[in-house]
């Protein structure tokens, strides 16, 4: 079973860090492939150049790299902070250059690309663990949860993910060592519930 983990936060030291190794290893210890990408500290470029735009570009290695294992994968973690109610450019990037028409969707014959594409990815669960500094009665009275909006109607959905299950964990900045060792121990918990059957039999 392999499962592809994209992580977007700058500092290594970040939670968003804590929560993909805790995921990984978790996942590790469940027998899985894991393919961890730290999209900051690997240098993924998130801006779409024009000559990537065409279903049948030639992609750069990293690019190609990232959607070969989204084509195999069985599964799918992301993990970022919440920023300004959008996550970071670098993991927007990743949706523009990897999730791509002819990866992750396609559209229909006939259908010049003002349909609702088709999914091509596994069938699978993917976790989406986001991290915050707005108190959650806040986030959803003056914001409504955007993020929540953009992975699974705006995005996740239209690529065939069939289960979404996504956690904002907060807030970090005035967190305790205890609070944050419950929510790695959270982050473990979910991880095992959603793929343990699935690695069992893989």
């Amino acid at each position: 079973m392999q499962i592809s983990i994209i992580l977007a936060h700058p500092d290594p030291l970040s939670f968003n860090h804590a929560i993909a190794s805790t995921a990984q290893q978790t996942l590790m210890d469940m027998g899985c492939q894991v393919h961890l990408h730290d999209l900051c500290s690997e240098g993924f470029d998130p801006v779409l150049p024009a000559a990537e735009i065409a279903r049948g570009a030639t992609l750069p290695p990293l690019v190609e790299r990232h959607c070969q294992e989204l084509r195999e994968a069985d599964g799918l973690i992301l993990v970022h902070p919440n920023w300004w109610g959008m996550p970071p450019a670098v993991m927007k990037g990743w949706i523009d250059r990897v999730l791509r028409p002819g990866v992750a969707y396609e559209f229909l014959p006939g259908d010049n690309g003002e349909g609702v594409p088709v999914g091509l990815l596994k069938p699978m669960t993917a976790l989406v663990f986001n991290t915050t500094n707005t108190p959650p009665e806040r986030e959803l009275s003056v914001f409504g949860d955007p993020l929540e909006r953009t992975w699974r109607d705006c995005v996740l959905s239209f690529c065939g993910v069939r289960r979404i299950e996504r956690r904002m964990f907060g807030v970090v900045c005035t967190s305790n060592p205890e609070e944050r060792s419950n929510w790695l121990a959270e982050v473990a918990a979910t991880v095992r519930r959603e793929y343990a059957a699935k690695a069992a039999t893989a």
